[in-house]
């Protein structure tokens, strides 16, 4: 809270650490326990730049849950055969969608079931009859994943660092960005079993890795665990999910609840409802061929309310909005779509080239702001895993086909709705989130998957300063990178 110069995203809050430079993450954090992560928040870099961010219960306090015997960490990570930077440059060059990825990983490693030059799987262990706490992180990244544990049950206890209603489920669907906390209890007869994670992918006609990552559970009393010769017990392997299982995603997500009643607003200051969705440019007359490489000779784009967001190069948002400083950024995003359409129907090609710019949507200190997001099917719909900086939010609902006001709004769950920092808008269909404006700076909304962000689907919020010190941003600190 007020630290939103340690945010991270280049040009959003901050200039990029030059090479050799460096700058200190100073933040404050306020009521989240459990599991998130860091990562690079610069070109594609954070495919291999990213970690665990685990936050404990204070000193005295306890889990509410069973204190586990042992905590583990996953990080699921995607892995090119290439520098992630040049394959997303030579995207923006071509205009084409980026080469996919050659392999999954967990925690670094890709697992049994590649060609890879040495075998090194990751041991996850667990003894008969005790019950440990799996924290589940998708770092991909540009895939949601679904996440399974051969012949275990997995029982949910957060997300996002907020503690959930536990419930019981055997496969995780993780977008980018989210995190998942569950237990699992070594309650089936000692032996190996293949942990694994692949693809959710719900976008039509396009390619992605459809490869599978594994890490290995295993029993201390496994018969022959550290065998050296090889002849170790082959691991049981879970079934999985098929790539385009939307139900068994949207089944996961919509199970999450918050632990007990919670204070969601209910006057709504700012009623928002931005569409989220891919895009096609015409070929600029300057371009040759050869850069207009998406369909039928287009460049691919992105957009949230027909904008499709352009970064600024030689100063941050955050600066120039504190600063007064003109021509960065502008406070005109729209806070509907600027034409109203059928979001999920049939889409005239004639909206398929959204405008661009740098448009920020301000926001009054302490306003109650509600914002439903509305997958298209320009190009193609897909689930998009939408993150907020600088909040949590209530998820309310989520549904399929385009959202209406009349009828939806039965569905809110205004009671114990689960608290959230990403949230998976569904593939053809929408969600509804709420949160309060009192974290006062620049904050990126963006799709999870990088290649969409680079394409432009995102926007920022402007949120003012209130009253006095303690509702005010700090000041910049003085190492922040300079462009």
């Amino acid at each position: 809270m007020r630290t939103g110069w340690a945010d991270g995203p280049e040009f959003v809050t901050q200039c990029p650490i030059r090479p050799g430079g460096s700058y200190t993450y100073r933040f404050t954090i306020q009521g989240q326990e459990g599991t998130l992560w860091w990562h690079a928040h610069s070109s594609w870099l954070r495919a291999t730049v990213y970690g665990a961010l685990i936050i404990h219960p204070k000193q005295g306090d306890s889990y509410p849950f069973p204190k586990p015997k042992r905590e583990t960490t996953l990080l699921l990570g995607e892995w090119w055969d290439a520098n992630p930077i040049d394959v997303v440059r030579e995207a923006t060059r071509t205009g084409a969608a980026p080469n996919v990825s050659d392999a999954y990983t967990i925690n670094g490693q890709p697992g049994d079931l590649y060609k890879c030059s040495s075998k090194d799987t990751v041991i996850v262990p667990i003894d008969s009859g005790e019950t440990n706490l799996l924290r589940v992180i998708n770092a991909a990244l540009n895939q949601e994943l679904f996440f399974t544990v051969a012949n275990h049950k997995l029982t949910v206890v957060g997300a996002d660092a907020s503690y959930t209603k536990p419930f019981t489920t055997t496969t995780l669907m993780l977008g980018p960005g989210q995190t998942t906390d569950v237990l699992i209890t070594g309650d089936q007869p000692p032996s190996r079993y293949y942990m694994a994670a692949r693809a959710y992918f719900s976008a039509q006609n396009a390619a992605f890795d459809n490869t599978t990552t594994t890490a290995i559970l295993e029993y201390k009393s496994a018969p022959c665990s550290n065998c050296k010769n090889g002849s170790s017990t082959k691991p049981v392997m879970p079934p999985l999910p098929a790539y385009n299982d939307t139900n068994t995603a949207s089944s996961f997500t919509t199970s999450f609840r918050s632990p007990r009643k919670v204070e969601v607003p209910t006057e709504i200051d700012e009623n928002l409802f931005f569409t989220v969705g891919l895009g096609l440019n015409n070929c600029p007359k300057n371009f040759p061929s050869s850069r207009c490489q998406g369909p039928n000779g287009t460049r691919f784009t992105a957009s949230m309310n027909n904008v499709s967001f352009v970064l600024p190069n030689n100063i941050s948002i955050l600066q120039a909005y504190q600063q007064n400083i003109p021509g960065v950024v502008t406070s005109d995003f729209p806070a509907n779509p600027p034409l109203q359409f059928d979001y999920t129907g049939n889409v005239s090609q004639s909206l398929w080239q959204p405008n661009s710019g740098t448009k920020g949507y301000p926001l009054k200190y302490g306003s109650r702001v509600q914002v439903v997001l509305q997958d298209t099917s320009i190009v193609t719909s897909e689930n998009h895993p939408v993150h907020l900086h600088g909040y949590d939010f209530y998820i309310l609902a989520e549904g399929f086909g385009n959202f209406n006001a009349k009828t939806d709004t039965k569905k809110f769950n205004l009671v114990d709705p689960p608290m959230r920092n990403t949230v998976a808008v569904p593939v053809n269909g929408w969600a509804v989130i709420r949160f309060v404006a009192d974290n006062p700076g620049a904050w990126l909304m963006h799709c999870h998957l990088d290649v969409h962000i680079t394409w432009g689907l995102a926007m920022v919020f402007l949120v003012d300063n209130g009253v006095g010190k303690l509702q005010s941003i700090e000041s910049p600190p003085l190492d922040l990178p300079l462009c």
